[in-house]
């Protein structure tokens, strides 16, 4: 119902509710819920007799007389309306509680009204394994997607245009997770989403290792000698080079966002003199065919994911943990040597040391004077170390990390990804 206005001796009604969305290309959405609630003092005499009003414009009588008067006087309404109906008239309302309608009322169907949030919407996330919105960044058919897929099985796997906007879905509680890609064997290290680990305050709470297995796509009927150019995701890119030269490709290499998205370029805009990396489910999707198959340069191509989430999971120790960390220090990297010592001394092993320009102080002058040539550039280091948070030999190494550094947190502590060793296969 949006408005319904009486006789001068009635009540002025609004009720405003809006939902905005903000989409991007792929199913990211923030829905904002605003409620204005407006009472008009002047006419708030009502047949009910109670509606007094004080100097304030306020209803004098309590909020659920009010409320039960609308309530009375909307049944009359929908009552009177379906009368009209079965009369057989056009559907206009003559009356609204016992005065005459001037107008006619556009009534909305409340089926159509926007559900309003229960307390299931804000209840925890299910636990790992169960029905879950996973956000990852691509197409579908991207290897991220497999990657969710291996995580939680049964999950609602939500496609997004960016790394950040992975991030941002499960802030906004539109997904429960968000899984991303950290590392490749072949590729090294995903620098965008070390940076985005830091910015955004989600948690780390698990990891999976996905064997990557690279094919070389293109249109129907398209051989490898008409193809000029070669479109895929950066690391895909960098991971199949050597192959591609040996397979006497003489063509341009161009990085676009994801490699599931290359197939579907190439698809969407029949491109016949062009060719993606992407997967075989890739090909299936949109249609194309495989030139190629197993064109990593190693059949061992692994790349690790991690599982990200609003909130931490508790630590045990009844079985495999890894923990990741970052830190800095306002004096420079001198005290790496002294963060390493104190997991090399209570004998935890590092899986992955990684560097990052320290966004805040990027370059730091020699003695802090601003004169002379000499800089030294500012780091900040990610540390993974096998041990669990619960472990008190993990507590006490990041009790003394703390005295020697200025900035220190934990990105989570989490569970190894144990599943057998699988290389990909090559046909």
């Amino acid at each position: 119902m949006q408005s319904l206005t009486p006789s001068s001796s009635g009540i002025n009604l609004k009720s405003l509710i809006q939902t905005k969305i903000r989409s991007n290309r792929v199913n990211s959405i923030r829905p904002v819920i605003t409620c204005v609630y407006r009472f008009d003092a002047a006419n708030a005499a009502v047949n009910t007799g109670t509606a007094n009003t004080n100097s304030a414009g306020h209803a004098g009588g309590s909020r659920a007389d009010w409320q039960s008067s609308c309530a009375i006087l909307a049944s009359k309404v929908v009552s009177q309306q379906q009368n009209a109906e079965k009369s057989g008239g056009a559907g206009n309302i003559t009356a609204v509680n016992g005065h005459k309608a001037a107008i006619d009322l556009d009534l909305v169907p409340i089926d159509n009204q926007p559900k309003p949030l229960t307390i299931t919407d804000l209840s925890p996330a299910p636990m790992h394994g169960a029905q879950l919105r996973v956000a990852y960044q691509g197409v579908p058919g991207a290897y991220s997607e497999a990657a969710a897929g291996k995580a939680y099985p049964k999950c609602e796997a939500i496609p997004c245009d960016q790394f950040e906007v992975a991030f941002q879905a499960v802030e906004l509680w539109i997904a429960d997770r968000a899984v991303l890609p950290v590392e490749n064997s072949l590729g090294g290290s995903i620098h965008r989403n070390y940076d985005l680990l830091l910015r955004h305050r989600l948690h780390i709470v698990g990891e999976v290792q996905l064997p990557v297995h690279h094919c070389l796509l293109a249109l129907p009927g398209v051989r490898k000698e008409y193809l000029n150019r070669v479109i895929s995701h950066p690391q895909a890119l960098a991971q199949c080079e050597l192959t591609l030269t040996k397979l006497g490709l003489n063509v341009t290499r161009e990085a676009v966002d994801d490699t599931a998205g290359a197939a579907e370029y190439i698809a969407s805009h029949n491109l016949r003199d062009t060719a993606a990396i992407a997967s075989a489910r890739a090909a299936d999707l949109y249609g194309l065919q495989i030139l190629a198959e197993g064109i990593q340069d190693d059949s061992s191509n692994v790349t690790r994911f991690v599982m990200l989430a609003r909130e931490p999971i508790i630590p045990r120790t009844d079985r495999p943990f890894k923990t990741s960390i970052v830190f800095a220090h306002d004096k420079g990297t001198s005290v790496l040597f002294k963060v390493l010592s104190a997991f090399a001394f209570r004998n935890i092993s590092l899986t992955k040391i990684e560097s990052r320009p320290h966004r805040n102080r990027p370059i730091r002058l020699v003695d802090d004077a601003n004169v002379g040539t000499a800089k030294h550039f500012e780091y900040m280091f990610y540390v993974d170390f096998e041990a669990s948070m619960a472990d008190v030999r993990a507590q006490n190494a990041l009790a003394e990390v703390q005295e020697f550094t200025s900035f220190l947190r934990v990105l989570g502590s989490y569970p190894m990804d144990m599943t057998p060793w699988c290389p990909s296969r090559e046909d």
